[in-house]
């Protein structure tokens, strides 16, 4: 009953904390930013949703009176970009950036020219479509040269088609976009970065709860309570970790309304019960080292730094030789546990060190907090 009235307490705190509510607030601006660049991001650099989307035909490419005249204005075409015809590609160029995304030229040599505005968010696509109907438009002249007709040459550059029978199609994940980068950039870093935020302010938050204790007298009004360090301990923390937890299932949620749905929800909120203990447990251990709001807050913002480091750098490494080490790594296993419907047994064992880890920093918070409130007392 008294760690629940003190926990109840705690409780109460954070929910009239106007501070936190409102980074609760901005999470789901990050959340719905973060998906939302993803998406554009996805779309921006991949041609066959440029396509699909309709996009391509808004992109202009200025093409001059030679170019004109040779297939490399079909080819163009066929890229489906809208072709603007000028006289000269000097005339072009005037209006490169200014409506046109590339300028497609030749040269008194008799080569092709190729003029892009790198400014633009869909340079790197056009850059592709336009080298791609520069490579069918040489090879269709070195045909062309060899004695080929226009028909066959046509044959030769149509590859094969391939029929996609799809079936379970009742079982396909209902992902927001068909693209390998938008996967790739939710699950491969998103993802986690969205649940472990909660978990992030909650290190913040029991830091200030026990420092602000101190900074308004109360804290050793708290340690004289008929309380054990364990049960002060847990009476603050409870709160802390549930709106943590609920938080992260409410993102969960959003990001399944999103169309990016999250696999074995169970196993990773079992993971992110003991990363957010490890958290947690660094934040009191920085309370017990600082005497200040203002300290504490610089401490644990470095501590956060070198924890979103040591989380998120190895998902952007590709090394074989620290594959196993990294595997160990809580961010690397809810990637791979988030994105698969099947999480295989090894992983479970991956989860071992975290649970270890997390655990002993917990176990060590407490005792430090036992040894502060036995010399305070």
């Amino acid at each position: 009953m008294k760690i629940i009235a003190l926990s109840r307490k705690e409780a109460q705190d954070i929910l009239t904390n106007k501070i936190y509510l409102l980074v609760v607030f901005v999470q789901v601006f990050i959340i719905l930013g973060a998906f939302g660049l993803a998406i554009v991001t996805s779309i921006a650099t991949d041609p066959a949703l440029l396509d699909s989307y309709g996009i391509t035909s808004n992109l202009k490419v200025g093409v001059d009176a030679e170019i004109n005249k040779s297939s490399m204005a079909d080819y163009l075409q066929d890229e489906k970009f809208t072709i603007i015809y000028y006289n000269t590609t000097e005339e072009a160029t005037k209006y490169l950036g200014k409506g046109l995304v590339a300028v497609v030229g030749s040269s008194p040599q008799g080569d092709i020219v190729v003029l892009s505005d790198n400014s633009n968010v869909f340079y790197t696509v056009v850059s592709q479509k336009i080298n791609d109907a520069v490579t069918k438009y040489k090879q269709a002249k070195k045909l062309e040269s060899a004695g080929l007709n226009q028909s066959t040459i046509d044959i030769i550059q149509k590859p094969v088609v391939l029929s996609e029978i799809n079936i379970n199609q009742d079982k396909k994940a209902q992902i927001a976009l068909d693209s390998s980068y938008f996967v790739e950039l939710m699950y491969g870093f998103i993802v986690p970065f969205i649940l472990l935020l909660p978990f992030f302010m909650a290190s913040n938050i029991v830091t200030d709860s026990i420092v602000g204790e101190r900074e308004r007298k109360t804290f050793e009004v708290l340690l004289m309570a008929p309380l054990t360090s364990s049960m002060v301990i847990l009476g603050k923390i409870i709160p802390i970790l549930s709106f943590s937890m609920l938080q992260s299932l409410a993102w969960i949620l959003l990001l399944d309304l999103l169309k990016v749905p999250i696999c074995n929800p169970v196993i990773l909120f079992f993971i992110l019960l003991f990363v957010g203990l490890g958290f947690i447990g660094v934040g009191i251990i920085i309370s017990m080292l600082v005497d200040s709001t203002k300290e504490a807050n610089s401490a644990i913002t470095l501590a956060l730094v070198f924890a979103t480091f040591i989380l998120f750098v190895p998902l952007f490494i590709n090394a074989p030789y620290f594959e196993t080490i990294f595997n160990f790594i809580p961010t690397v296993l809810m990637v791979k546990i988030s994105s698969t419907p099947i999480v295989e047994n090894e992983l479970i064992l991956y989860s071992i060190p975290t649970i270890l880890l997390s655990s002993v920093i917990f176990f060590l918070s407490v005792r430090y907090f036992r040894h502060e409130r036995a010399i305070r007392l």
